[in-house]
């Protein structure tokens, strides 16, 4: 068995993560799918800037991210099901699925008033990772974490949020792959998603089942920690 990587590292490979996911969840929360804001409407509408949407709770904004945009999220992330067992040789599939867990999660912190980088860190150490990360260590910085954010955030400002969110997925996936085997210890569906996970083509509708499953699994998590470490 490989040897676990220690706290420190796993702190380097979020702290750019999670600098990275800012500025595309804005973009995420200011979309307006159906092209302009109509006042009278989206006022009884349950979307990010809307009357609706200041008067529900965290809980139930929490949701919201979950069930919408994370619906869009999983769908990408379920996309390397196509190639059926071969794919699941690689780390693609988790490292793209703990991409979108891990943008969910930061989401979800912000709508409980979490934005600082330390503690989406340490929150995401603890839900992804299984990991308990002390709040010192998730306060350093390497000396590349801006070249390495700046390098995750490009094309996120584009006017294009499905596109770019769907690009944005793919290269905080490949951010990830310095985890390791550690990316198997995130949330997951249950065992028979991962075995239609396995048929080829097929496999994209087992993988997306799966993927959902972990996502509130992992929306779980994160309430529960957040209750303990958040006041």
């Amino acid at each position: 068995m490989a040897e676990a990587i220690p706290d420190a590292a796993i702190v380097g490979v979020l702290r750019p993560f999670v600098r990275a996911c800012a500025p595309l969840i804005d973009r995420l929360r200011e979309a307006d799918p159906f092209g302009a804001r109509v006042a009278d409407r989206l006022a009884r509408v349950h979307m990010p800037g809307t009357e609706a949407w200041r008067a529900m709770t965290p809980r139930r904004r929490t949701d919201w991210w979950v069930n919408r945009v994370g619906r869009f999220t999983t769908i990408v992330a379920a996309i390397p099901g196509l190639g059926g067992a071969l794919a699941q040789r690689f780390p693609v599939t988790d490292a793209v699925g703990a991409a979108s867990q891990g943008l969910l999660l930061c989401a979800i912190a912000g709508e409980h008033g979490i934005t600082d980088t330390p503690t989406r860190v340490r929150l995401l150490g603890s839900v992804l990772f299984g990991r308990e990360i002390s709040a010192e260590l998730a306060s350093g910085q390497r000396h590349d974490e801006d070249e390495r954010t700046a390098e995750l955030r490009e094309g996120t400002e584009h006017r294009a949020p499905v596109r770019t969110a769907a690009r944005a997925v793919y290269r905080l996936g490949r951010a990830l792959l310095a985890a390791g085997a550690e990316l198997e210890r995130r949330p997951r569906g249950r065992w028979y998603h991962r075995a239609v996970g396995l048929i080829p083509v097929v496999g994209v509708l087992g993988g997306y089942l799966g993927e959902r499953s972990g996502l509130k699994r992992a929306s779980r998590k994160a309430l529960r920690w957040i209750e303990r470490n958040h006041a």
